[in-house]
């Protein structure tokens, strides 16, 4: 990953700050300039193993440290604790990058003040295999070469693109953020109707992972819209006709998914 240096701080190594880390070590970064705050005592020793600098808390930060980014990877319900103990960090400078579903930025310019840069990510956790879909906003605070590190910094797990209103972060949530569950949902509704349709149910759990596996890289392979693809494999008056005459009835699964990313969006909107 050209460019990207520490020092980082990175506030959490769960699955998702994990998976940030992993794709930030991979990319060259120097593990002695990165510093991860986890309570976790056996994820610090693996950390530790690897050159990163893992710590208990950001009392244990070296007091004079400068970071270039603080990311926070915990919570949205963690933040209220968290946050006063990196008031001085972030004061010292450094872009604050979170990626807490439903915390606004002003959760953090409270936190640290009205001149503090901040950008939002909603990554999902396919990035945990460098296939993530994350999508980025800032305040005004952040400078161009702010908003290129946040982008570099998640563009280690997977594709960046960029919203220039926070509120739609709300949508993202509950689209890209949700949407592997929904994938995952969609496969166990193919294999469950593939065993009451008689497959043994191993057969039908692997033909509906693959069918799904190999639907998404089809799709990604070109340039052609879904409807196309889709489109491409109805032949008139056929099997698959027959299938999607049903899903696609009245009111359909445009609706379902139309009601469940405005549920999604608006629990989202609740947790701000």
């Amino acid at each position: 990953m050209t460019g990207l240096a520490g020092p980082l701080v990175l506030v959490g190594c769960g699955k998702m700050g994990g998976a940030l880390l992993q794709g930030w070590l991979e990319r060259g970064l120097d593990p002695a300039s990165t510093y991860v705050i986890e309570p976790d005592e056996a994820t610090r020793a693996s950390l530790a193993e690897r050159g990163v600098r893992a710590l208990g808390g950001q009392a244990e930060l070296p007091p004079d440290l400068v970071a270039r980014a603080i990311v926070f990877a915990i919570k949205p319900q963690m933040m209220g604790d968290a946050l006063p103990g990196y008031h001085a960090l972030v004061g010292r400078g450094g872009l604050v990058v979170s990626i807490a579903a439903g915390t606004l930025a002003r959760r953090f310019t409270d936190a640290f003040g009205e001149d503090t840069p901040v950008v939002r990510a909603m990554p999902n956790t396919p990035a945990a295999i460098g296939k993530g879909a994350s999508v980025l906003w800032s305040n005004a605070r952040a400078s161009p070469g702010q908003r290129d590190l946040a982008a570099e910094l998640l563009a280690a797990v997977g594709t960046v693109d960029w919203i220039e209103d926070e509120d739609l972060m709300h949508a993202v949530t509950a689209m890209s953020g949700g949407g592997p569950a929904y994938v995952f949902l969609l496969i166990e509704a193919l294999a469950t109707a593939g065993r009451k349709a008689g497959l043994p149910e191993a057969l039908a759990t692997s033909l509906a992972r693959t069918t799904v596996i190999g639907a998404g890289a089809l799709a990604a392979a070109g340039d052609e819209p879904p409807s196309t693809l889709r489109q491409n494999v109805t032949s008139p008056g056929g099997t698959t006709q027959a299938a999607l005459g049903v899903l696609m009835a009245e009111p359909g699964i445009q609706a379902l998914f139309d009601r469940a990313i405005a549920a999604g969006a608006a629990r989202s909107q609740e947790l701000a």
